[in-house]
């Protein structure tokens, strides 16, 4: 049976000290109670010390949430210790947590104190704790960049002192996987007493490496990872939750172990942080990230249409992605994903109708970073809604205009026997001086009876769809188009209007 990994989540408190981030007390409670939801094993909910404020969310917290340890944040001095223990006694499994620096670097520079009354300091405090509860964690802080025999030292009087759990940080992010599981080890053979705790991990993310270092530290005996949803805390963040649970879940092959998260919650609990947070998730973010399960080469594409485990190792859903798997059409795209999307849409098109479709997706896509089914629904509506037989098409639009300028149009059309037509008009407008020099071409002179334009999608790239009426000896014909030059679309939508009106005699 797979050996059990406890995952305790600091989201609101390490999480919080992401430049920039300050959660509401309303907001904490509310993303404790996803926590819960998410079933993480001990949910550090602040640092009582800090402010009355993060006193009293901790506590409302600790009577609210029933299944999951509460933990304060301490540090080594007995009225944080006495602050910590007030905000989480009333929890349903109450935990303090307390730290002091023990590199040699900040004990000089930031405790400015020797090393004998340091180890003296955090063994007493570590005692006071645990006269509040049993469940006392210890972090020896930059453990990583301290002298090993002092490391050593500190957690066996530590554990000796109470101490239940003995939580290693790489504080600022400096361990290499390899190097960090030697650690590890070491611990295990120097520290007499360290069966008597767990071994937990808590890494910073300057180098990118917390996920690699969470992995390592528990192939070499850890069985607490510390981190947060979205990965968010201070500087480059702490390590990311999803990112060390779907690793242990996907590479069961590799990692006997589990853990007791609930993985369907995992997508809802990331968009509630970054809602509260304020802090964006990069898009390329592994697993939670908008592009983790978009695809947009089509051969990744092809590749997934046939079977969805050819370019994805865990599935969407199963973490609680409403869309799942998304094929973005993109000028990347290939036909495959382009037709199967369409049948999706509701489009069931021939050969040659898919052909001629595909051809002006591919050209919309060389002018848009995405196609989104608004854009593919106007092109289907344009391209279908020619007539079989075309007795004029545009190959040529040119426009002049201004405030201080006649509106020209330059029009050049090819008629059914590719011949070209070419020739320029003024007019009111841009629109109006295409409309008048496309009559000059083709001999025809219809009465306009509408012109509407709108967008497609949003944003600077939209498509607008042109719609026009013309009437012709009491007929009425219609006309579409769309392009992200709204220009270019008034003109392919009288073009249009046209063709049905000669097919139609």
């Amino acid at each position: 049976m797979a050996e059990k990994i406890f995952i305790f989540d600091t989201t609101l408190r390490d999480g919080e000290q992401s430049a920039g981030v300050a959660f509401t007390p309303e907001e904490k409670l509310e993303i404790a109670f996803q926590l819960e939801r998410l079933r993480v094993d001990i949910i550090e909910a602040g640092f009582p010390c800090t402010s009355p404020g993060d006193l009293k969310a901790v506590q409302t917290i600790s009577n609210e949430i029933k299944n999951a340890t509460i933990c304060a944040l301490a540090r080594a001095v007995p009225r944080d210790i006495d602050l910590a223990w007030e905000a989480v006694q009333k929890a349903a499994d109450p935990r303090i947590h307390v730290f002091i620096n023990t590199s040699d670097i900040q004990i000089a520079h930031q405790l400015r104190k020797g090393k004998e009354e340091v180890l003296t300091q955090a063994e007493a405090m570590v005692r006071h704790a645990a006269q509040y509860t049993s469940n006392v964690e210890f972090s020896p802080m930059d453990a990583t960049r301290s002298d090993r025999e002092f490391l050593y030292t500190m957690i066996e009087r530590c554990i000796a002192a109470g101490a239940t759990t003995i939580n290693v940080p790489d504080s600022v992010g400096y361990a290499i996987p390899e190097e960090l599981g030697g650690l590890f080890r070491a611990i295990r053979e120097n520290v007499k007493n360290i069966d008597k705790c767990r071994l937990s991990f808590h890494g910073q993310n300057d180098l990118g490496l917390c996920t690699a270092n969470s992995l390592s530290a528990i192939q070499n005996g850890v069985r607490q990872i510390e981190c947060t949803i979205n990965g968010i805390g201070e500087r480059a963040g702490n390590t990311s939750l999803e990112e060390v649970v779907m690793a242990i879940k996907t590479r069961k092959d590799f990692l006997n172990f589990d853990v007791d998260i609930k993985i369907d919650e995992i997508y809802r609990s990331s968009k509630l942080v970054e809602a509260h947070s304020g802090m964006p998730v990069q898009w390329n973010k592994a697993i939670v990230g908008k592009n983790a399960f978009r695809h947009g080469s089509g051969i990744h594409q092809d590749g997934i249409l046939k079977l969805r485990e050819t370019w994805e190792i865990m599935d969407p859903t199963t973490i609680g992605i409403p869309k799942g798997t998304e094929l973005v059409l993109g000028k990347l795209s290939g036909r495959h994903a382009f037709k199967v999307h369409l049948e999706e849409m509701g489009y069931h098109l021939s050969e040659v109708e898919t052909e001629r479709v595909f051809s002006s997706f591919k050209e919309l896509a060389d002018k848009k970073m995405q196609v989104d089914d608004r854009d593919l629904s106007a092109i289907v509506q344009a391209q279908l809604g020619e007539p079989e037989k075309e007795a004029w098409k545009l190959d040529l639009v040119q426009v002049s205009a201004g405030d201080h300028a006649s509106p020209t149009a330059t029009i050049r059309l090819l008629d059914e026997q590719g011949n070209p037509k070419m020739d320029a008009a003024v007019g009111t407008g841009p629109v109006d001086a295409i409309y008048k020099c496309i009559n000059r071409i083709t001999g025809l002179s219809p009465a306009l009876t509408e012109f509407s334009v709108k967008s497609v999608t949003e944003g600077i790239d939209a498509q607008g769809e042109v719609t026009i009426r013309i009437e012709q000896d009491g007929r009425v014909f219609i006309g579409k188009a769309a392009s992200t030059d709204i220009i270019v679309s008034s003109a392919r939508a009288y073009i249009n209007a046209l063709n049905r009106m000669l097919s139609a005699r």
